[in-house]
């Protein structure tokens, strides 16, 4: 039989008695059957057990890193249910609850007579919202493609849209603008099986005028350049416009009046409350704030003007091959403008729809700049209507008086320079008026720079008048991009140019050439100074605003300011000088009016290798005036020639609806 002895050895380990080690072993001998001699099996256990006794030190330990643990659990869900929970909770509202804009209907532009010049036209768009749209890319390529097929998108171009605004955005982005409604209509059927997708209802501009009999639309295409056109936001917009509301897909006044006058037209949106399921389609309305429309806006412009003006204009670039002309005609007492035609124009229709690429890339490539406001924007030397300030500033000054004479022989020498005038021989014995209605060349250098003993009003006395009738400075119209223009100076050609200034100089600014630089509006507003006694008007488009919901109707202020430097006297003198100009002068195409009228000539050499600018500028009637009309045609020639034409005619279409 085996024998199973069993002993047990007990020792202590480590310097105290706190832990004890027990060492139990024992030895089994077992037979094997197939042997002779019993086997031994020997096995040794070792059990090791935590005695009574513990360390205090590690024992707080451990509790402390307990309660640190719990304490840490406890700030977190304080911060998650009570600092943050509004926020989580609005979160978890958002699977649920949507906050969703209304758009405003922007206000319309009306004529002074309050016919539309713009229309609001019933629109669809599709657009889709990132954090409903599928996370799975082959989901959302199938969405993708079946939207290609119904609408011709291109799914690059969502998927970067995708990209760029975030997948978890619940703000929706217009992918394409413009449905018709069968696309429309399709794609709200197939709405449910779309997620993330949605059509969205509005409206858009539409830039036509007025109907003609067959009631179809007839386009004005020179009130693009006035009323402008709305487009997409573009990053830097929207990074801007963020605090005012405006939003990804959102339209904003690129040009013109819808640029200028945007917080007025945009209206204030509303607010929809709206259930949506789990892929983002809406259910339930909860609540509304329902928009307030913009503003309309009622201008200045004559409709009928505008378009005769345009008719005029078209006329003349067809029948010369010059295709770059500024018109204008304003009221010089109040500076509100009845016309502006900046030829040649565009259709602002075509931006609004989402311009054609090669569309847009031939209006940037045309030489004519159809694009260019030229009126506001366009700078030319003024020729000879500058010396309608160079003579009030002469009289002013006491260079001359209305019976001052020169000899006018064809020109003077100076330096070994001839300084001619535009007739061989000159025009004989010449005062203010007779100078401004044959536009005499000699006189106004004599009075400019001086000749000889004749004291002259110098360059700096001749800019001190510029800038006091308003150049090198903008008009404060209310139409955006305007240029200022320019006034040469003796310090300005010595820092720019490294010369110094030269009595030649100040002859040549003197008859509206050189570096002088002036918009076609600016002439317009001094012609109106000189007409009006002496008043720098503000020109603008806008009178008043009206809220569409209360028909409140606001009349908005532009000032106008007394040129206290200039008695109303001397300005009798040139307005004779112009009054000269029509019944014996340079300007008799005028004459043929049935009303009386004043006028004054200019023509402007810019090019060694170009024909100059024809300029016209011109006020009537004579004794109230009530309108300045004023041409710049570039390139043009002779501005009796090819500029007074364009004002003679829309003067006597203007007398008979208006005298």
């Amino acid at each position: 039989m085996p024998q199973n002895p069993f002993k047990i050895e007990k020792g202590l380990l480590g310097d105290n008695n706190l832990h004890g080690k027990y060492k139990t072993s024992w030895v089994e001998e077992s037979f094997d059957p197939e042997g002779d001699a019993p086997g031994k099996l020997s096995i040794s256990h070792t059990n090791n057990y935590i005695g009574t006794g513990i360390n205090r030190k590690k024992l707080w330990f451990f509790l402390l890193i307990i309660s640190i643990g719990i304490f840490s659990i406890f700030l977190r869900v304080f911060q998650l249910e009570v600092i943050n929970g509004d926020y989580y909770r609005m979160l978890a509202e958002g699977n649920r609850i949507r906050l969703l804009p209304i758009l405003a209907e922007r206000g319309i532009i009306y004529d002074r007579f309050n016919r539309d010049l713009i229309k609001n036209i019933p629109n669809f768009s599709l657009a889709i919202v990132p954090q409903d749209f599928p996370r799975d890319a082959l989901e959302r390529a199938q969405i993708l493609d079946q939207l290609s097929r119904l609408t011709g998108i291109n799914p690059a171009d969502v998927e970067s849209l995708l990209k760029k605004f975030g997948p978890y955005s619940y703000e929706s982005i217009t992918i394409k603008d413009h449905l018709d409604y069968d696309t429309a209509l399709s794609l709200y059927v197939k709405n449910d099986s779309l997620p993330g997708v949605i059509v969205e209802g509005g409206t858009k501009r539409g830039y036509y005028f007025t109907t003609n009999t067959t009631s179809e639309p007839l386009l004005v295409p020179s009130l693009s350049h006035i009323i402008g056109y709305v487009g997409k936001l573009s990053d830097s917009e929207l990074q801007s416009n963020r605090s005012n509301g405006y939003s990804t897909s959102d339209l904003i006044g690129k040009t013109g009046l819808e640029k200028k006058y945007e917080s007025n037209l945009r209206g204030v949106y509303g607010l929809k409350k709206i259930e949506v399921n789990a892929i983002g389609k809406e259910q339930n309305v909860l609540a509304m704030e329902p928009p307030m429309p913009g503003n309309d806006l009622i201008v200045s412009l004559d409709l009928d003007a505008q378009k005769f003006m345009e008719k005029l204009v078209k006329e003349t670039a067809d029948s010369t091959g010059k295709h770059r002309i500024s018109a204008l005609a304003m009221n010089p007492t109040n500076g509100e403008i009845l016309a502006l035609v900046s030829w040649p124009a565009f259709d602002n229709n075509e931006f609004v729809n989402g311009i054609d690429k090669n569309k847009y890339s031939s209006y940037l490539n045309n030489p004519d700049n159809p694009l260019f406001n030229r009126v506001i924007s366009g700078l030319y030397p003024p020729g000879s209507t500058v010396k309608l300030l160079v003579a009030a500033a002469a009289l002013e000054e006491n260079i001359v008086t209305k019976n001052t004479v020169v000899s006018s022989i064809g020109g003077i020498e100076v330096g070994g320079t001839f300084y001619k005038d535009w007739k061989a021989g000159g025009h004989g014995i010449t005062n203010v008026t007779k100078a401004l209605a044959w536009s005499v060349n000699t006189f106004f250098y004599y009075v400019g720079g001086g000749y000889k003993n004749f004291i002259g009003l110098g360059i700096d006395r001749l800019n001190k008048y510029f800038s006091m009738f308003g150049l090198s400075q903008k008009t404060a119209v209310d139409l955006p991009n305007e240029s200022a223009g320019f006034i040469p100076s003796k310090d300005w050609k010595k820092k720019t140019k490294g010369e110094t200034w030269y009595v030649g100089d100040t002859y040549n600014v003197s008859i509206g050439q050189g570096d002088l630089l002036v918009t076609p509006l600016q002439v317009g507003v001094w012609t109106a100074a000189v007409a009006n006694g002496g008043y720098l008007v503000t020109p603008h488009l806008v009178q008043k605003t009206v809220d569409p919901m209360t028909k409140k109707v606001t009349d908005l202020d532009f000032p106008k300011k007394h040129l206290n430097g200039i008695s109303n006297s001397n300005l009798e003198i040139v307005r004779q000088g112009m009054r000269d100009c029509v019944t014996l002068g340079s300007c008799k195409q005028l004459g043929a009016l049935s009303f009386q009228s004043a006028g004054k000539t200019g023509t402007a050499q810019w090019s060694k290798t170009h024909p100059t600018h024809a300029w016209f500028t011109s006020f009537a009637p004579y004794q109230n005036p009530k309108i300045v009309v004023t041409v710049l045609i570039e390139d043009g020639g002779e501005g009796s020639a090819v500029a007074e034409p364009i004002a003679e005619k829309f003067l006597d279409w203007w007398g008979k609806k208006y005298l």
